[in-house]
């Protein structure tokens, strides 16, 4: 068994577990670093526009509106890979960030830790 499945568009529609709300997690991960960037959720019209455009798109549940990560900073992600996890419920995003990802300023969303 090879480490990783390819699967088609198609394929990859039958895999998703939706929510009760039509969502599903979606991890963004520099694809050059590993490093964790964010973690958001999309939906069906999300991911599609994602699919189409390259570049990530999500679903922001405060607003109750789609955005596309960038369109006002210019710290847009291009899509390079796109993993569901093995139960289908959790997207994995990989991407070359073109700057910050959190709304903060730094690189990640994940920059605070618990005290050791």
């Amino acid at each position: 068994m090879s480490e990783f499945e390819p699967v088609s568009e198609e394929a990859l529609w039958t895999l998703i577990r939706w929510d009760d709300d039509g969502l599903v997690p979606a991890i963004v991960q520099d694809v050059n670093t590993g490093e964790v960037l964010m973690l958001a959720y999309m939906n069906e019209t999300s991911l599609r526009r994602t699919l189409e455009t390259g570049e990530t798109w999500f679903w922001s549940r405060s607003r109750q509106q789609l955005w596309h990560k960038g369109a006002t900073s210019g710290n847009i992600q291009r899509v390079e890979r796109i993993f569901v996890d093995c139960d289908g419920d959790t997207l994995l995003v990989q991407v070359v960030p073109a700057g910050p990802a959190c709304h903060t300023g730094h690189r990640t969303c994940f920059y605070r830790h618990l005290a050791e």
